[in-house]
């Protein structure tokens, strides 16, 4: 049976792993000092960054899998679960990770911010994959921080701990950035992969049964995640997702306009539009005519 772990708190992951605490709401973790285990099935309510330096076991993260190539760095926020799978031996954990307790972050800067750093909701396949001097600069950021837990904690420990944190998460926003950039030619495919699934979207009843393709829908048929499918599709196209699906559904309902014998409402309806009225705002907004208007002028 497997085994399955609920990490609330800081000391019981360090516990875990066979760190010592030195502060109960943020650690810095070397899994080389972690006792030999085997896969398991772990929730978290800390937020983890975690640095794997080796092959450790194929990881479920939600429904997708992951095989831990060296070098790559995953991310993970309060209420998401991570299975190791295919371990039944004993293995010995290699690599680093900070984890931090969400109240760490209350009341500091990183805490009005840190929903902007879609990839803590990214899927594990979408794990970011370092250079050498990447992986040498997290490495230092995660040294900075541990430095500064091993200090007796004072009034300037929080805010130069979060200060850290909040660095690191900037270079690894940088770092995706560059991944983006590096991984375009993947993209285009993506890109052609997205235009695809809408033009078959609206050739086939799902409008009608499902109303208008959402970014979650679009990424769940493509095996990304939401954010990161967005930040995706806006580094390639300098358009937001939901931009490029209304892009669509403009060039679809213009196609469709200029059959005369369907009314302005049943190519609405034929769209997925609930009412016809949210069509013709959307038309107007982004065609500068109504509708009717546009189909008179053509």
């Amino acid at each position: 049976m497997e085994k399955e772990f609920n990490f609330d708190t800081i000391s019981e992951y360090n516990a875990f792993n066979n760190h010592e605490t030195f502060h109960p709401l943020v650690s810095v973790l070397d899994f080389s000092k972690a006792h030999e285990r085997t896969g398991s099935k772990m929730n978290f309510e800390l937020y983890c960054v975690f640095l794997k330096d080796v092959k450790c076991g194929d990881l479920k993260y939600g429904r997708h899998n992951y095989d831990y190539q060296a070098g790559t760095l995953v991310f993970i926020s309060p209420g998401q679960t991570i299975d190791v799978e295919n371990k039944t031996d004993y293995y010995q954990p290699v690599g680093h990770g900070l984890v931090f307790h969400p109240d760490l972050i209350r009341g500091t800067s990183l805490g009005k911010t840190l929903s902007e750093y879609n990839f803590f909701s990214y899927n594990a396949s979408e794990a970011l994959h370092l250079s050498g001097k990447e992986r040498q600069l997290v490495l230092d950021l995660f040294a900075k921080i541990d430095t500064e837990l091993q200090q007796s904690i004072d009034k300037h420990s929080k805010k130069l701990i979060a200060s850290n944190i909040e660095l690191l998460l900037n270079y690894c926003d940088r770092f995706y950035d560059r991944q983006f950039i590096t991984r375009d030619a993947v993209n285009k495919g993506v890109l052609e992969n997205f235009e695809e699934l809408l033009n078959g979207y609206f050739r086939s009843e799902k409008p009608y049964s499902i109303g208008l393709p959402s970014v979650a829908y679009c990424a769940e048929e493509l095996h990304f995640s939401a954010n990161y499918f967005g930040d995706l599709i806006k580094k390639e196209t300098g358009k937001s997702a939901q931009e490029f699906i209304q892009a669509k559904i403009i060039d679809v309902a213009k196609n469709k306009i200029f059959d005369s014998s369907k009314t302005v409402s049943e190519i609405a309806y034929e769209l997925g539009f609930k009412y016809p009225q949210h069509f013709i705002r959307l038309f107007k907004k982004r065609v500068g005519s109504t509708p009717n208007e546009y189909r008179s002028m053509n």
